[in-house]
């Protein structure tokens, strides 16, 4: 492999992270240039040996290293090598397929470390991740950034976005935090019409406006809810999708959490694209299950992604939505199934319904309902203080005492 320089960033927007890319695997040609070809990641260099990568290293220009290893004898020391010609984080590609490998490179240092094959969106999302984790440790001690809740589910319908938008509106209401609500569920966002806006713009006007983005752009392309809640809706027409980067997003990201105390992120079903982009910012990932086999498999198997991602299992908050519904799995079966105990159960409330019809969320609809209650204790989990108790016959702790148990 020879070096190789990619084009200037795109105006406007956070530069690409420049990568040295060392070594190399049957897969990895296609790999690299699949890299090349987005526009979040700057290969500033690619190389088989070390000894050819030396001057790139050391020039200070790259931000993160891409090591391709066999995992054979003397990897470690190549990784060691590595560190005397550079201070950038590692993130190690290994076609050793024992799980021991990875422990022994996380032992040794490594930001990350994935087993071939790996699809591009993880190897950039791996390497985002690592420049973004050596940035924050160099950052200001005491500089406030904004904390990013991104709600999830790998099944349609089953209540991301009216836990999503009810969370949001609460932390902007009752616990009068400065709140933004992203819907990137780019393809078919509902945040907007749940909580009754009718938006004049989306995130395909802001990112199509020219010059970049910076907090008043931003405030001035999001739409204000009547409980102090931003949101910044998904583009109106399917096809607009396509024109939301991954470096879009990274950089709205990057505004966001300067600009508000909190930022909860809608999702499509789906662990691509704008999802891994929102997982490398996300402080706390709201996972949604109900007590379906169904539901309960799809869960089970985005555990599993998450996992290979190296993302941690500590931010990860199951939240069980439509609890105590007749025919359900017991939640004793739904926390052993998948390894994690429930954050939140959330009730199968009728008037749920009612609110999204008229566009209100259904906590602000019925302050002391149990749905309200559920919200308010998941609220209280993600941000202790944020809000008040619950009241005695509301929330979580009337609906513990129930039989889903």
């Amino acid at each position: 492999m020879s070096a190789v320089t990619q084009s200037a960033p795109v105006p406007g927007l956070r530069s690409r992270t420049p990568v040295c890319v060392i070594g190399s695997s049957e897969t990895m040609p296609e790999l690299l240039d699949a890299l090349r070809n987005r526009d979040d990641v700057e290969v500033v260099h690619a190389s088989t040996f070390l000894a050819d990568a030396t001057d790139t290293l050391e020039s200070g220009g790259v931000e993160a290293v891409l090591y391709v290893t066999h995992a054979g004898p003397g990897w470690l020391d190549e990784v060691a090598s590595i560190r005397e010609h550079t201070s950038a984080p590692v993130v190690l590609l290994s076609s050793n397929e024992s799980g021991a490998v990875l422990d022994q490179a996380l032992d040794a240092g490594v930001a990350e470390a994935l087993l071939l094959p790996q699809v591009v969106e993880n190897v950039a999302f791996a390497l985002r991740r690592a420049r973004r984790s050596r940035e924050d440790e160099g950052s200001v001690v005491g500089a406030a950034l904004g904390n990013v809740t991104t709600v999830f589910s790998p099944k349609g319908g089953i209540g991301k976005t009216v836990i999503a938008s009810n969370l949001a509106s609460m932390l902007a209401g009752e616990a009068k935090r400065r709140t933004l609500l992203v819907d990137l569920d780019l393809q078919f966002g509902d945040t907007a019409i749940v909580l009754g806006l009718h938006p004049e713009q989306t995130m395909h006007d802001l990112f199509s406006a020219p010059g970049g983005l910076d907090p008043q752009k931003l405030a001035g392309y999001a739409t204000r809810h009547e409980s102090g809640l931003d949101v910044l809706p998904a583009p109106l027409r399917p096809q607009d999708a396509d024109l939301v980067s991954d470096a879009k997003l990274a950089r709205l990201f990057e505004v966001a959490r300067g600009s508000y105390d909190e930022i909860v992120v809608d999702t499509a079903p789906f662990l691509h694209g704008s999802i891994l982009t929102a997982l490398d910012y996300t402080d706390d990932l709201v996972l949604i299950c109900s007590a379906e086999v169904p539901a309960l498999k799809d869960v089970r198997l985005s555990l599993n992604t998450l996992q290979l991602l190296a993302f941690p299992e500590e931010k990860i908050r199951l939240v069980l939505n439509h609890a105590h519904g007749d025919g359900g799995l017991k939640r004793s079966d739904v926390e052993d199934a998948l390894g994690l105990k429930a954050t939140a159960l959330v009730p199968n409330d009728r008037d749920v319904s009612k609110a999204i019809n008229r566009g209100v969320p259904a906590s602000q609809l019925d302050p002391k309902s149990e749905f309200a209650g559920a919200i308010r204790g998941l609220t209280q989990t993600l941000h202790p203080h944020a809000v008040s108790a619950p009241a005695p016959e509301a929330g979580l702790g009337r609906l513990l005492k129930r039989s889903w148990r």
